[in-house]
């Protein structure tokens, strides 16, 4: 269920907008949907895990406070994090 380090430094990689850079809304949203797709698949298996969706919708919680910060802040990096995301808003 969680992102192994070699995913996670991928990731950071992938959404950096600067060389150090990990701690980007980019970054952070990027991390999020990996965490909240690895819990959707496992909450297929074990659909009865009540302490586990909890924790998803936390996650998919957080994740929709950074993307509302990020579109009110640069609408631009909003657009292209959700294109590159496929993210539905």
């Amino acid at each position: 269920m969680s992102i192994t380090a070699e995913r996670r430094t991928t990731l950071i990689g992938e959404y950096a907008t600067g060389a150090s850079d990990t701690g980007s809304p980019e970054v952070q949203v990027a991390l999020l949907s990996e965490r909240i797709s690895n819990l959707t698949e496992h909450l297929k298996t074990h659909a009865k895990d009540f302490h586990s969706r909890r924790g998803l919708l936390m996650l998919v919680g957080r994740r929709r406070r950074l993307l509302d910060y990020l579109k009110k802040k640069d609408q631009q990096r909003y657009q292209t994090l959700i294109e590159r995301l496929s993210l539905r808003r």
